[in-house]
């Protein structure tokens, strides 16, 4: 599975959103101002304008390269199969959810909130195929017959192994924390490959 197509950007456009991206992690959507992210991304507040209409188009285009690169890391996790699985999905939910735990401003709470009105279908998106591959790894794995003998499904798995990123996420004060979490989640959910042997 392939992450989504995003417009082609050059580099400059990369430096600035991913100095977007910290700005808005550390500031949070509503105190974030065009000019700090000028001055993150060493041009001009004109030159930024002329990139992005205003701030919203700017945090929609930050917020779809950091999903972007954040599936892209989490789909590699998840490719590595001479890895075991309970591993990879560790490695992958790190990528996906675990980026910046711990490292938000205090003043970022509202990026939520922002995210969902802004970008809902964007983030719906890439939430959608983050589950899909994480599905797809667990039935191309042996845990795929234990689920069938136990009346579970791939795709229930995958949905809430996400969920607990996502509480985790919202709950740890760190990415150590967090990788602890979803280390006893994996092990919880691959306890029956562990049991065969």
């Amino acid at each position: 599975m392939q992450p989504p197509e995003t417009e082609r950007v050059d580099a400059r456009q990369l430096a600035v959103l991913d100095a977007a991206v910290g700005v808005f992690a550390r500031y949070g959507f509503r105190k974030a101002s065009m000019d700090e992210v000028a001055r993150a991304a060493g041009v001009s507040r004109q030159g930024l304008y002329l990139q992005f209409a205003n701030k919203e188009e700017l945090f929609r285009r930050a917020l779809e390269h950091s999903l972007d690169t954040q599936l892209t890391a989490a789909l590699a996790a998840l490719s590595h199969t001479g890895i075991a699985l309970e591993a990879r999905l560790i490695a992958a939910c790190d990528a996906w959810s675990g980026r910046f735990v711990g490292s938000l401003g205090a003043d970022a709470t509202d990026l939520m909130c922002a995210s969902t009105s802004l970008a809902g279908a964007t983030l719906t998106r890439y939430e959608s195929q983050f589950e899909a591959a994480v599905a797809s790894a667990i039935a191309d794995s042996p845990l795929d017959g234990y689920c069938a003998t136990q009346d579970l499904c791939p795709k229930d798995l995958a949905r809430t192994l996400h969920a607990t990123a996502r509480g985790l996420k919202q709950s740890c004060a760190s990415r150590e924390e967090f990788v602890k979490g979803m280390t006893v989640a994996a092990r919880m959910f691959c306890a029956p490959l562990n049991q065969r042997g």
